[in-house]
């Protein structure tokens, strides 16, 4: 909580801005190298998409063996991850809470019950919440909320969505930059 200077112009956390606190704050002249772009890249995807290093090197594995670009391919496979639809779908808030509601069995593919988070899902999946989820009050009203952005690539009607297409490089994430990932796995 902000003290009441800080409602005024001498606030030192506005004056110092993204300058970290300590004898260490301000490195001039550090930059990164090559590896460290990619790894940095690498780590990124990992925390965006709730994966293990395990699975991050299997999902890469199979990116390498199916045909196209190695680097599109392997964020079109976590895009397509079940925790990840349900959250792009708008069925959770977060990543998080999507891989939650899966784990805990409030989630239907195709009529049935599934648990497992990193389940790929297919062109033509119907994807839905069970009825307990969906008297949830946390589920009800983030669901309550109009100015959700659903990507082309899949529908949604109510509580049930599916899958029209595999999502395009254009409507994943822009700020990752796949090319890092793959040259830091391809050493």
């Amino acid at each position: 909580m902000k003290g009441a200077r800080c409602f005024s112009p001498k606030c030192p956390i506005e004056k110092r801005g993204a300058v970290p606190p300590g004898v260490h704050g301000v490195k001039s002249g550090v930059r990164l190298s090559t590896y460290g772009k990619q790894l940095r890249e690498k780590q990124k995807v990992k925390r965006l998409y709730g994966v293990s290093e395990r699975q991050m090197k299997n999902y890469f594995k199979k990116a390498i063996k199916e045909k196209g670009a190695t680097g599109e391919l392997l964020l079109r496979l976590l895009e397509t991850r079940l925790d990840n639809v349900v959250y792009r779908l708008g069925l959770a808030p977060s990543r998080a809470t999507a891989r939650q509601l899966v784990v805990h069995g409030h989630v239907l593919v195709n009529g049935k019950k599934l648990t497992v988070p990193s389940y790929q899902v297919e062109v033509g999946d119907q994807i839905g919440l069970t009825e307990k989820a969906a008297k949830m009050d946390k589920i009800q009203s983030w669901l309550a909320k109009k100015d959700l952005e659903i990507p082309s690539w899949l529908e949604r009607k109510g509580l049930i969505g599916k899958v029209k297409d595999f999502p395009k490089r254009e409507e994943m994430p822009q700020e990752l930059d796949e090319h890092l990932i793959v040259e830091f796995y391809s050493r």
